[in-house]
């Protein structure tokens, strides 16, 4: 299969919107209440934990899937390509005309395939700093600079490191707002 066609699966499997589908069945849009975020946390305020969980499972789903597809049957850059190609689509998905969700639990899939460790200690990371603050978004962007510092532990091509860098990025640029949520916190506390 030709390495675009391949890259393309990864963003269309991406921009499958779980969090708005699983609303508009249960009569709700995820973007018009509690953060108006179309990921996991924001699901699990408005439809409920057990569907917060599906839209958490489904969308590590999302970037695994397809990149763990493409390290079998492409080169690894080329998976790489595919898990940031699944990240940007779940961000910026075609079916949401842009728009999407901030692509953490996306990323912690692709993250997976690629680089195992990386994204389980990140994940305990992540929940660690949930259970202790009950602040997702401190996680994530926790997690989105531990992607970058973890892989740097081992030896990685430069693509594994423009690879976790980007994601990073991405990440951190979703959550602007959030950031300035929690420096407004930080300020409020001093």
């Amino acid at each position: 299969m030709s390495p675009y066609i391949t890259i393309a699966i990864g963003y269309l499997a991406g921009s499958i919107p779980t969090g708005v589908i699983l609303g508009r069945l249960q009569g709700k849009d995820p973007r018009s209440s509690g953060s108006g975020n179309i990921g996991a946390s924001n699901v699990a305020r408005v439809l409920g934990k057990k569907w917060g969980l599906f839209t958490l499972v489904f969308d590590v789903a999302k970037g695994w899937v397809p990149t763990a597809w493409a390290l079998q049957n492409q080169s690894q850059d080329i998976a790489l390509a595919v898990g940031a190609a699944a990240v940007i689509g779940h961000c910026f998905s075609i079916w949401l005309l842009m728009g999407g969700g901030k692509g953490v639990a996306t990323a912690f899939g692709a993250m997976a395939a690629v680089l195992p460790m990386v994204a389980v200690i990140s994940a305990l990371v992540w929940f660690m700093l949930l259970f202790l603050t009950r602040t997702p978004a401190l996680g994530s962007l926790t997690a989105a600079v531990l992607f970058v510092v973890l892989s740097r532990v081992e030896e990685h091509t430069l693509g594994v490191h423009l690879f976790t860098l980007g994601i990073a990025v991405i990440i951190l640029l979703r959550h602007a707002g959030n950031l300035k949520v929690l420096k407004q916190k930080l300020n409020q506390n001093k």
